[in-house]
């Protein structure tokens, strides 16, 4: 059924079309006259954006490797169930990353040693009780088989916020490292070369 309605102080008509059978009616303005009002569909939250601090797996290497393994990212777990892991950026130097035993969410990487020349395979962490100990090097053809340039020893305790380090130059990297009381020193070696630290006083030669 089709009804027409008065025209109304701006001069326009309104036809109304009643469907039949109870259905609803098919609203259809004349030409001029302004468009009904539909409801706005709800506005849907924006996904907050995950921030270094959030993510759920630590920062990898930007060093391509075509080999088995994994040499150029490293993750030690201690006792406590906290997590440490490191991994090299190029140009830059070596980042470190921890998380607690919880899980929520890794560090901000922080930059352990700093340097422009090229990561050389492997970084090998270890845990001695809450000590936590890294071995790195680095040298300006180690990609192509070139021995390091820049040995890297390095020790975290407590929080993990501070880590020592020491650099050794024109080495062929530190082979290997022990403690025999839980952390509180620890003996890095190369044959017979030894590098220690010391909770109370860091590295000593």
């Amino acid at each position: 059924m089709r009804m027409k309605w008065p025209a109304g102080p701006f001069g326009m008509v309104l036809f109304v079309t009643v469907a039949g059978c109870g259905g609803p009616a098919a609203v259809r303005a004349t030409p001029g006259s302004p468009a009904p009002a539909t409801a706005a569909a709800p506005a849907t939250p924006a996904s907050p954006t995950p921030t270094e601090d959030d993510a759920r797996e630590p920062r990898r290497s930007d060093i391509s490797w075509n080999g088995g393994g994994d040499p150029f990212n490293a993750l030690v777990v201690l006792k406590d169930g906290r997590r440490v892991a490191m991994h090299y950026r190029r140009g830059e130097g070596l980042y470190e990353q921890h998380s607690d035993s919880q899980a929520e969410g890794w560090t901000r990487p922080r930059l352990i040693y700093g340097t422009k020349t090229e990561a050389c395979q492997g970084v090998h962490l270890r845990a001695f009780g809450g000590t936590v100990t890294a071995i790195a090097d680095f040298g300006r053809y180690c990609a192509d088989g070139e021995p390091p340039m820049e040995s890297i020893a390095a020790v975290g305790v407590g929080d993990l916020s501070r880590w020592d380090h020491h650099l050794t130059r024109s080495f062929d990297g530190w082979g290997r490292v022990s403690s025999s009381d839980g952390g509180k020193t620890v003996t890095f070696r190369r044959n017979s070369f030894t590098l220690r630290w010391s909770r109370d006083g860091g590295f000593s030669e």
